[in-house]
């Protein structure tokens, strides 16, 4: 039996499965709906950073690799 969710955008039921390559959204059109939303700053998230401890280069170098590593479509071509 599979999952169903509300499409975050129209409210329509969605099933949880590996087919719907749009999940958790009903269809492009409102997945790229809710990208707009982050690009206009329509939605934040808004908790603090837990870590008051200031970064430093070597931190911030860390971060971006790892970021790099999960994240394949900002590797610039060689």
């Amino acid at each position: 039996m599979s999952t169903i969710v509300n499409c975050p955008t129209c409210q329509a039921q969605v099933k949880w499965i590996k087919e719907n390559q749009f999940r958790p959204f009903c269809s492009k059109r409102c997945q790229l709906i809710d990208l707009g939303d982050w690009a206009d700053e329509n939605h934040k998230i808004s908790q603090p950073m837990q870590n008051n401890e200031p970064l430093n280069e070597e931190m911030l170098d860390a971060l971006e690799q790892e970021f790099l590593q999960h994240n394949k479509f900002f590797v610039e071509p060689e």
